[in-house]
């Protein structure tokens, strides 16, 4: 059992159950990550003794709630290393991505860079708002530079990039595609959902926006951040108009509120973000040299575990990249991975996850098909990607 994992595991209440007579092996992290009770005990203390709106009243409750919702803020952009007014609360990393494809209000014959790697998230959106291209992979699962240089000469406005595939689980230089983008004059966006909750900071890389979830993050559903530049995030137009959003309306018109105000429309889920509070601070006690060192410690180990596989095809196969804790396969003559994961669900105790992954043309061009995928967190550890693996050994030799 690793340091980082035998440290934290018994934080995590899911992981004291057992299925089938197992422990439970939880390995779909890439999906959505578990919550530690510090994160529980947050979402329960708000709704248990406060329960009120933000920003909306002058009573004790609602200042006490909005004092937690601001603090939450603050919290979020030094973990980042942002200024707090330019943390927006979304709902989840979809919800960022097609707030700032909508907000620009982009010319419809304008061009967005897209990459095969992405989510759909980092694709559709931009494919309703302009004209786009997507820069293919390697057969070794890399951006391929050549086509993406390429592709910057055609005077893009956007270039959309992901800063980890939730496929592949390739982090790419993310600051050198960003400076080659901003170079050519391109607005840039990052999707570092699968990035931000093993690797902290996204500030250094120069982008324009910063896209990720909370559920990747060991904080609850619900709650996301879209990161701006300041001068980025004014250029956008607010996704809806309504409660939170103005400081005055009359029958002329409304005044807008400042940033990032003006962006977060109605009532958010004041419990997810203040369950977000609490995750950043479990993450910062544990510190992002220890978490990125334990991720690259499983995406090292998961990639032991499919070589020693001759029948597992990986997508994503240069050993020399800089991978997370994710690897996505086939298996030779197994066309039902359903089943696979399935039979370690419910046999094995061992959860996971199959099919195209929100990134079907990535799956379609490299699988064919459907994948199976698996994917660690900070209380994941070696002996369990060698159990799991052991179970689809078992699994296969019984099909």
């Amino acid at each position: 059992m690793s340091a980082l994992s035998n440290d934290k595991r018994s934080d995590f209440p899911v992981l004291r159950r057992r299925v089938a007579g197992r422990p439970l092996v939880y390995l779909d992290n890439a999906a959505t990550s578990l919550r530690p009770q510090p994160v529980i005990d947050a979402i329960v203390g708000y709704q248990t003794n406060n329960g009120a709106n933000i920003h909306r009243g002058k009573h004790l409750l609602s200042e006490e709630a909005s004092d937690q919702y601001e603090a939450a803020r603050l919290r979020v952009a030094e973990f980042i290393g942002a200024r707090s007014g330019e943390v927006v609360f979304v709902r989840n990393t979809t919800e960022a991505l097609g707030m700032v494809a909508r907000g620009l209000r982009l010319p419809q014959d304008s061009l967005v860079v897209t990459t095969l790697d992405a989510h759909h998230s980092n694709v559709l959106p931009w494919r309703q708002a302009a004209r786009t291209c997507t820069i293919p992979l390697t057969p070794g699962g890399e951006l391929d530079l050549e086509a993406y240089e390429r592709a910057l000469r055609r005077d893009p406005a956007v270039v959309a990039l992901t800063a980890c595939s939730n496929v592949t689980g390739i982090y790419p230089p993310v600051g050198t595609l960003v400076k080659l983008a901003k170079d050519a004059g391109a607005c840039v966006v990052v999707d570092a959902a699968q990035y931000l909750p093993h690797r902290g900071g996204v500030d250094e890389w120069g982008a324009d926006f910063v896209a990720f979830s909370g559920h990747k993050m060991l904080a609850p559903s619900g709650v996301g951040v879209l990161w701006g530049r300041s001068e980025a995030l004014e250029r956008l137009d607010p996704y809806t108009l309504g409660g939170g959003t103005v400081d005055w309306v009359d029958e002329e018109g409304h005044r807008a509120r400042k940033l990032p105000h003006r962006l977060e429309y109605g009532t958010p889920d004041i419990g997810a973000v203040i369950g977000l509070d609490a995750a950043v601070g479990y993450l910062e006690a544990i510190g992002i040299d220890r978490l990125a060192a334990h991720d690259a410690e499983m995406g090292r180990t998961l990639r032991r575990a499919c070589t020693e596989r001759p029948h597992i095809n990986v997508i994503g196969g240069d050993e020399d990249l800089d991978y997370a804790g994710i690897v996505s396969f086939t298996v030779a003559g197994t066309a039902r991975l359903d089943h696979v994961a399935r039979a370690l669900s419910d046999s094995y105790g061992v959860m996971c996850r199959t099919g195209h992954l929100c990134a079907q043309p990535l799956v379609d061009q490299f699988a064919g098909g459907q994948v199976l995928r698996v994917s660690c967190y900070l209380y994941n550890d070696p002996d369990e990607i060698e159990m799991a693996f052991r179970a689809i050994d078992s699994i296969l030799e019984a099909l």
